[in-house]
């Protein structure tokens, strides 16, 4: 592991992972990493419990991390990976706010827990570990709350810039594009845009389709 994300989901995130990976960091874990691997959701459960977890078991495979559920272990990961550079992905408050409102909070709750407690174990495990980690946890339950939420989101930004050394660490917004990444790790930028993915209708489109496709044996079943 080489660079561990502390910063919170929906600060581009999903556009980090796609500029680390274009930089030569081979691969970048992000909440959608989870999707593809079912076997980590226990695990993940495990570290929210305060249960020992491999880390390097885990990130076998991964250079960098971005997004939920590693930003949650941020100091864990830099104990397990002490070489590991840090980088926090920051956002205006309340446009983050609006963004993960829209998308990863409001999304899932479109479809009942008594319909995602009928269909899909996977799908099923990996809600309750999101849950756990990312609206209990972090949040208290109260991610409603906006200015509780909003609070909680900068007070972590100030307990990563403290728990960090200087040297070790980015503060870093996706707008800035290439130039203090490329600084910070000592690679030369690409000749390419910076990647825009996942804004809030990208999510939506995405979240969309895929609970359509994952709900699609559930629903032929009823109607046969």
């Amino acid at each position: 592991m080489k660079l561990i994300g502390a910063g919170f989901g929906r600060t581009g995130t999903t556009s980090l992972k796609a500029a680390l990976e274009e930089l030569g960091l081979q691969r970048c874990y992000h909440m959608t990493e989870v999707f593809e691997n079912p076997w980590h959701v226990p695990l993940w459960s495990a570290a929210n419990e305060g249960r020992p977890v491999d880390w390097k078991r885990l990130f076998q495979g991964y250079e960098a991390t971005v997004d939920w559920p590693a930003c949650t272990f941020y100091k864990e990961l830099m104990e397990a990976f002490p070489d590991a550079k840090v980088l926090l992905s920051v956002r205006d408050p309340e446009k983050w706010y609006e963004s993960t409102y829209n998308t990863i909070y409001s999304g899932p709750r479109k479809f009942p827990a008594s319909v995602l407690k009928k269909v899909i174990p996977p799908v099923r495990r990996m809600s309750r570990m999101a849950e756990g980690i990312v609206w209990e946890r972090t949040f208290k339950g109260r991610f409603e709350d906006k200015p509780f939420a909003l609070e909680v989101f900068r007070q972590h930004i100030e307990d990563v810039k403290t728990h960090v050394p200087a040297d070790r660490l980015l503060v870093y917004e996706v707008k800035e594009g290439w130039e203090p990444l490329c600084r910070f790790l000592g690679v030369e930028a690409p000749n390419k845009p910076f990647p825009r993915l996942n804004d809030t209708a990208d999510f939506q489109k995405m979240m969309g389709e895929r609970m359509s496709s994952m709900f699609l044996p559930w629903r032929r079943a009823r109607r046969s």
